[in-house]
């Protein structure tokens, strides 16, 4: 038997009833914001990350290919840089602010593992054309919301919170020159990676001597740092007015791997026994202009959904959700009745009914068994009785109360029907 490719999945359609939802469930708020949907190529050529996302996502992450062309291609792995390409790509057309967001598929090569894959799904949502930390609070109200709808409360996910030119600046005090700022920046993110023993030595491996790591951990050791800093001080200003304060808290040690990232940064995590990492992001003030556009600020963050839906798992929310599409059964159990059912099917999807046809003629229990067992609210009987005197029966399943109906009246029936079965 040949296996799916390492890293992806097959979206059975239990799988991908859950996909829809959250599809939807991120459309929904998004839109609430005033945010419009988007979509980039899946495949970008290098140069776009080469320069703009770091050496481990290119170089160790990434699905590098050559067309036929020549030309090197990558199977996209994150979508900002695409976001400023195309961004540039309009340049002045485009009237600020920009809201856009994005759902849809990802590949980054790395080790399979629970809740990570190599194929996955990500929404991306970003705020571009306003420098302030009004729009940052904007960016994390939108998921605060998305939390909210998902019945995630702050006792489950927290929203950490810190600024790059805040440790900048903590970094000048303590005698780092500007040009280890990068290389500190990604020391820093792999704290929360590694045992705090492993961090010391991984520091070492990178050339920081004993001091200088100690000095690092001093900085990250200042809780309430964010008070010297005027973006986060108006960051958290504005968040109090838009009522998230209880899902944020500032945490120094969120710095983000990304090199794009300039000014005020996130992730949110499950605060509960996984601890898991749910998604990031942060402010990106040059990153228009370096793909070739005009100078352009922007705020976003990304949320794949594999570490999503494990978080939901674990806290018993994930939703129930109706694999089946199908309104009602057209039953078909009579060899002489079958063109009759069928047209009673197709007259039911004219009339904007959901209609599926039980394609052979088996006994009514087996059928109904079918039916419950998709999840099918309502089944149609037209017997040889019914068809006889123009009328068919319509049975709730769920109840198990049947009526008989006139044929000319069965579509404004079953409406009334449906309408009843789903309040």
């Amino acid at each position: 038997m040949i296996k799916p490719v390492k890293g992806t999945r097959d979206y059975y359609p239990e799988n991908m009833a859950f996909r829809t939802w959250l599809h939807g469930a991120i459309r929904q708020v998004s839109e609430s914001f005033g945010y419009q949907e988007y979509e980039a190529p899946f495949l970008e050529r290098l140069e776009l990350y080469a320069a703009k996302s770091g050496d481990e996502l290119v170089r160790e992450q990434a699905y590098v290919f050559e067309d036929r062309g020549g030309e090197q291609i990558v199977l996209r792995p994150e979508l900002t840089p695409s976001l400023a390409r195309m961004v540039a790509a309009l340049g002045r057309n485009l009237q600020p602010p920009i809201r856009w967001w994005s759902f849809g598929p990802f590949w980054r090569y790395e080790k399979p593992q629970r809740g990570r894959s190599r194929e996955f799904f990500q929404w991306n949502i970003d705020l571009l054309g306003v420098d302030s930390a009004q729009a940052d609070a904007e960016i994390v109200a939108v998921l605060a919301a998305f939390f909210e709808k998902l019945n995630l409360n702050s006792d489950q996910v927290r929203i950490f919170i810190n600024n790059r030119h805040l440790m900048e600046s903590q970094l000048n005090r303590a005698g780092f020159p500007a040009a280890q700022y990068s290389q500190i920046f990604r020391y820093i993110d792999r704290k929360d990676k590694m045992g705090i023993q492993k961090w010391q030595e991984y520091g070492q491996k990178l050339g920081f001597d004993p001091n200088e790591v100690n000095r690092i951990k001093s900085i990250l050791a200042r809780e309430e740092a964010w008070a010297d800093s005027e973006e986060l001080s108006a960051f958290f200003a504005a968040a109090d007015a838009l009522n998230i304060s209880k899902y944020l808290q500032y945490d120094p040690t969120v710095i983000r791997g990304l090199d794009y990232y300039t000014g005020t940064v996130f992730e949110a995590r499950d605060i509960g026994a996984s601890e898991r990492a749910i998604l990031g992001g942060g402010r990106y003030d040059n990153l228009v202009a370096e793909v070739g556009g005009q100078s352009l600020p922007g705020v976003g963050f990304a949320m794949g959904d594999v570490v999503l839906r494990l978080v939901l798992e674990n806290y018993s929310l994930l939703p129930e959700l109706q694999v089946n599409p199908s309104d009602i059964l057209v039953i078909y159990f009579e060899e002489n009745l079958r063109n009759e059912t069928l047209s009673l099917a197709a007259k039911l999807r004219a009339a904007g009914i959901k209609a599926e046809w039980y394609p052979e003629p088996h006994r009514l229990n087996r059928q109904f068994k079918y039916a419950d067992r998709q999840g099918i609210p309502f089944a149609l009987i037209l017997g040889p009785d019914e068809a006889k005197n123009g009328i068919v029966a319509l049975k709730n399943l769920k109840s198990g109360e049947q009526d008989q109906i006139n044929q000319d009246d069965l579509i404004e029936h079953l409406r009334r029907s449906l309408e009843r079965a789903t309040t």
